[in-house]
């Protein structure tokens, strides 16, 4: 007779974070269907695995938004849909009366 006992055994974190972020970080995992334990579990264990932190000011870009960055590059390159200087305003009303 075999005997397989297996134990998920569970601990507590206690961390300090914002109240507002808390409560934004629940409503994002309610919408997602998930209880933010659920998450914080997946985040602690990409942590692990990929050994690494990502920390960032400001958010990531879309791969739309990178596309669209792509295509304002090129053009700056090649100086399409550049406007030039304009030493006054005059100078400007007229270029775009012409445009």
């Amino acid at each position: 007779m075999i005997i397989i006992l297996e134990l998920h055994m569970k601990t507590v974190i206690n961390i300090k974070a914002d109240k507002a972020v808390k409560q934004q970080a629940q409503e994002v995992a309610r919408e997602l269907g998930l209880p933010l334990s659920t998450v914080i579990n997946a985040y602690l264990k990409e942590f692990i695995r990929g050994r690494q932190v990502y920390l960032s000011a400001a958010p990531r870009m879309t791969p739309a938004l990178e596309a669209i960055l792509g295509r304002v590059e090129a053009d700056i390159k090649t100086g399409r849909n550049i406007s030039p200087k304009f030493a006054s305003a005059k100078a400007m009303d007229d270029y775009l009366d012409e445009v």
